[in-house]
């Protein structure tokens, strides 16, 4: 199998295919997931399931607008490939998560589940690294914040959210991560459907476990933030995604879409 590119997505199709999972990366990663991702995506897709992975090039404070370019240029791909019969599952990391929430917020479900992986839901000066350096060089970053709001998008989750088959994945060593939170507010929202299933796992890594690749960064003669975010990305990431994988496999395999296949 190799990577091709489809109306902008990057595409990686086994032969027999059981299902589509498309995938969202998180900030400073989404602009190429094919890459940063390489082996989380590659272990799902030699295990049948076909990799939609939209790249978010304009990672932008609107994340509103992030979502709906992302559910239209996916609609377009999987439409050009015929996917439209197989069980859908997004999949997203950190940023990646909140986009996939307000997709399934703003547009009517099509999905047989979510898979949630280091959830970030923060405000931008809490879930951006190095924030306030940043701020420090480009003064007009004090005063943004993300559309929605932390809050408008747990709002938004309350009140238009339906997909009801999730997993959560929370990584031990991780402080910018809101799974238990999300958690809570998924298990109240369906609390009284009995086939509701939100699963949590907690996984051994950091926020930047589910990343494969082999990062190589020189710093200048002089130390930058841009410096200062590669080195914490270098320190932060595990190259052995096993278990991650192991768990989003077992997940998939067990969910109600292939219960009357398995």
């Amino acid at each position: 199998m190799e990577w091709q590119q489809v109306e902008n997505n990057f595409v990686l199709a086994p032969s027999q295919p059981k299902g589509v999972i498309h995938f969202l990366g998180g900030a400073f990663f989404a602009a190429a997931p094919h890459i940063s991702y390489s082996r989380i995506l590659e272990t799902l897709a030699r295990a049948g399931y076909v990799i939609v992975a939209t790249p978010i090039i304009n990672s932008t404070f609107d994340h509103r607008q992030i979502a709906i370019d992302a559910y239209k240029s996916f609609k377009r791909t999987r439409s050009k490939l015929f996917l439209d019969y197989f069980p859908l599952f997004g999949m997203g990391h950190s940023m990646g998560c909140k986009i996939h929430l307000l997709i399934n917020s703003f547009y009517p479900s099509e999905r047989a589940g979510n898979i949630f992986i280091a959830y970030n839901n923060y405000g931008a000066k809490q879930s951006i690294p190095l924030f306030k350096e940043f701020a420090g060089t480009i003064p007009e970053m004090e005063n943004m914040e993300f559309t929605p709001s932390p809050l408008e998008t747990m709002e938004l989750i309350n009140q238009s959210y339906t997909v009801e088959n999730n997993l959560l994945i929370k990584f031990v060593d991780d402080d910018i991560d809101e799974i238990a939170v999300l958690a809570s507010q998924l298990q109240r929202k369906f609390n009284n459907n009995l086939h509701q299933k939100v699963t949590v796992k907690t996984l051994p890594g950091t926020h930047l476990t589910s990343m494969g690749m082999d990062l190589k960064w020189q710093a200048g003669q002089s130390f930058t933030p841009v410096d200062a975010v590669f080195q914490w990305i270098k320190q932060g990431m595990h190259k052995d995604n096993s278990t991650l994988e192991q768990t989003i496999l077992s997940w998939l395999k067990s969910h109600p879409a292939y219960a009357k296949t398995a």
